[in-house]
């Protein structure tokens, strides 16, 4: 399975997942110069930018170990691209959703990664 087809199953279920809890789905892959969200979505008036993060196996650990402060720092650019763009005024923060294995199980879901 190439590295883009496991990443758009991770996609799918970290979606179905976030359905399921109540949160509506307003765009998936939202892409600009230097900045990409994997799921934007909203539930009780506030806006999620959600980072999913896939691993195959944990022996290189998990994937939320992965958002750096790099990773943050382009997560909070991507938020602020979105919310100019979409002139929204509401609340909104990041978020992030680890899942894991051939089955694609959620492992973690962060509603407010600082």
């Amino acid at each position: 399975m190439s590295a883009t087809s496991t990443g758009h199953k991770a996609e799918a279920a970290a979606r179905v997942y976030l359905e399921m809890r109540g949160y509506h789905i307003l765009e998936q892959n939202y892409r600009r110069a230097r900045c990409e969200i994997d799921i934007v979505a909203k539930k009780d008036n506030c806006i999620y930018f959600v980072e999913v993060k896939y691993r195959a196996t944990d022996k290189q650990g998990g994937g939320l170990e992965y958002i750096t402060p790099t990773k943050l720092k382009q997560m909070h650019y991507a938020a602020e691209t979105w919310v100019e763009e979409s002139k929204w005024s509401g609340a909104y923060q990041l978020a992030a959703i680890e899942i894991a294995g051939p089955e694609f199980t959620i492992m973690n879901f962060i509603d407010n990664v600082l």
